[in-house]
């Protein structure tokens, strides 16, 4: 077994790849898929907390330009992330990892509410710890809410999945074939560029914290469990100092 870098992570999955191969909602291949590479580090011994979006069921932006209310849109979008982080239990719990779901919403019939020490005492006893409703607030978005749970739990580094992108590059890599991809990346790079790594509160969140951000291709077998064994994977953001 390779020896893990890091001892506690934050792993941040897009709602997206859960849609596989599909434009919309859930499909069962790209759950287990996800279950495995997240099985794969645990195995590893690392303490592993999942942050989850909810894309491919609902997204805030377009209803509220269609007129919804934004508040009631983003709490519908929370409600997304809900059903997707009790599939990813489903499945992270039939390759025999024992997971528990805290939601920043009150459902009590199917996740437990979002408490700190619980959260941190799950992830001591070896359990995989499933984030579910973002902040539980409107106007805070999934990456917001991975930095901050980050944050919480102590995590020594946030793993911002994507879906089929390798890092983070200097033009949109799907319309531009020459964009160059950065392998590593300071905080301020990123927040002046308004490259699209992730929200900018929550960059800023993690440049005031001094938490690494390491940006990758989930779809890339494999890579979570070769940057936990310290290979050069994707980018690197962090301060530079």
């Amino acid at each position: 077994m390779r020896q893990a870098s890091y001892n506690r992570i934050l792993l941040k999955i897009s709602g997206e790849s859960l849609k596989g191969s599909g434009s919309y909602g859930i499909e069962p291949a790209a759950v287990n898929y996800l279950a495995h590479q997240i099985s794969q580090a645990h195995n590893m011994g690392v303490e592993v907390a999942v942050v989850i979006g909810g894309g491919n069921i609902w997204r805030g932006a377009p209803a509220e330009s269609q007129g919804m209310d934004r508040a009631t849109a983003d709490y519908a979008g929370m409600l997304a992330t809900i059903i997707n982080a009790l599939a990813l239990q489903d499945a992270l719990e039939r390759c025999g990892i024992t997971t528990r779901t805290q939601s920043a919403l009150q459902v009590q019939a199917v996740a437990e509410p979002y408490i700190q020490r619980r959260a941190m005492r799950h992830l001591e006893k070896g359990r995989v710890v499933l984030f579910a409703a973002g902040t539980g607030n409107p106007f805070m978005t999934t990456d917001t809410a991975s930095a901050l749970r980050a944050l919480e739990i102590g995590a020594e580094v946030l793993l911002m999945a994507k879906h089929n992108v390798d890092g983070v590059y200097d033009s949109d890599p799907n319309e531009n074939p020459d964009a160059v991809r950065f392998n590593n990346l300071d905080y301020m790079d990123a927040l002046n560029r308004r490259l699209d790594v992730m929200d900018a509160t929550a960059v800023s969140l993690c440049m005031d914290n001094k938490l690494p951000i390491i940006v990758f291709d989930i779809g890339d077998e494999g890579s979570i469990c070769r940057i936990l064994s310290g290979e050069s994977v994707g980018t690197i953001i962090t301060g530079s100092d």
